[in-house]
C-alpha cells in the first residue's frame, strides 16, 4: 500500500506560537537601536550588548550616546535626528554596509509633553508628530529595502498604551501612538509574507526622562531595565504586540471594548480630569 506524503511535507511545521519568528539567540545579531541614549532604548542596548548582539546606536544626544557605549569597541555610534531623512539614510547605508545586512531595527525615538486641548500649540504639535510618527516612517523606509532583499529581518516599533484610546494629557502624543499601532498592523500584513517580521511594543508607564515630567500618579510604574527585560521576553516568544506591565495594560485593553458613554465616564472618574 502506497503511503501519502507526511503531514510535515504538506503543512509547514509551526515551531512557535507567536505571529513572528522568535528571537532567542542574540549572539552576533545585527541590531540598530534608534533612540538609544536614555530610557528604554539605553536599557535595551545594555541588555542586548550583554547577550552578544552587534549594536548600532543612534539618538540626537551625542554626549549620552558616548556615555552609554563607553568601552563597547564593537558598537557603531551614529548620532542623528529621526526627522532628518538624509541623515537616517546615510546611517542605514553605513550600518548595512559594515554588517552586510541587518537583523533588527528598534525604532524607539520619541517626544512627549503633557498637553490638554486648550494648551495646543502648532509648532510643538508638529514637532511631536514629526518625531513620533514621521521619524518612525523614515526609519522603516531606511531599512526596508535591505530586509526585503535579504528576505529576512525584523522591525520593532515602540508605541504606547496611550495609543489605545483617547486619554487626558496626551492629545498629540496619544494620536501619534495610535497612528503607530495602525502602521505596525499594516506593515505586518504587507511584510510578514515577504519574510520580514514586525513587532509592536506598547509600554505602560516607565521611568524615563519623558515620564519624569508627569504631575500625576502613574499606575504600575516600572523601571526602564524591567521594560527592556519584558521586550526581550516578547522577542523570545515572537509576539506581534509586546505590552507591559500586564497588570495595567490588560485593564486598558478591556477599556478599549467599552462603548463611549461608559469609557468617558470611567476615564474621568479614575483620572479626576
Amino acid at each position: 500500500m502506497m503511503q501519502g506524503p507526511a503531514l510535515s511535507q504538506l503543512v509547514e511545521p509551526r515551531r512557535w506560537f507567536g505571529l513572528n519568528r522568535p528571537i532567542r539567540d542574540w549572539q552576533g545579531k545585527r541590531v540598530w537601536i534608534v533612540g538609544a541614549s536614555t530610557g528604554i532604548g539605553a536599557a535595551l542596548a545594555r541588555q542586548l550588548h550583554a547577550a552578544g548582539a552587534r549594536l548600532a546606536l543612534s539618538a540626537r544626544n551625542r554626549e549620552k550616546l558616548t556615555q552609554l557605549s563607553a568601552g563597547w569597541s564593537d558598537a557603531l555610534f551614529l548620532p542623528l535626528d529621526v526627522t532628518d531623512p538624509p541623515a537616517l539614510e546615510q546611517a542605514g547605508k553605513r550600518i548595512i554596509g559594515a554588517w552586510d545586512g541587518i537583523d533588527l531595527v528598534v525604532l524607539n525615538a520619541g517626544s512627549y509633553s503633557a498637553v490638554r486641548a486648550w494648551e495646543l500649540e502648532s509648532q510643538a504639535a508638529r514637532q511631536t508628530v514629526e518625531t513620533n510618527l514621521l521619524g518612525v516612517i523614515n526609519g522603516v523606509i531606511t531599512v526596508l529595502p535591505a530586509m526585503l532583499a535579504q528576505g529576512s529581518g525584523a522591525i520593532a516599533i515602540v508605541g504606547s498604551v496611550a495609543g489605545y484610546r483617547g486619554l487626558p494629557n496626551a492629545i498629540v502624543y496619544g494620536a501619534t501612538k495610535s497612528a503607530l499601532i495602525n502602521l505596525s498592523e499594516t506593515l505586518y500584513l504587507d511584510l510578514r509574507p515577504k519574510g520580514v517580521d514586525v513587532f509592536l511594543i506598547s509600554p505602560g508607564f516607565v521611568e524615563t526622562p519623558l515620564t519624569a515630567q508627569n504631575r500625576f500618579r502613574m499606575p504600575a510604574l516600572i523601571s526602564a531595565d524591567e521594560a527592556a527585560r519584558r521586550i526581550v521576553g516578547g522577542f523570545a516568544k515572537g509576539n506581534f504586540e509586546i505590552h507591559f506591565p500586564k497588570r495595567f495594560t490588560l485593564w486598558l485593553k478591556l477599556l478599549e471594548l467599552l462603548p463611549y458613554r461608559l469609557y468617558f465616564a470611567l476615564v474621568r472618574r479614575f483620572t479626576g480630569l
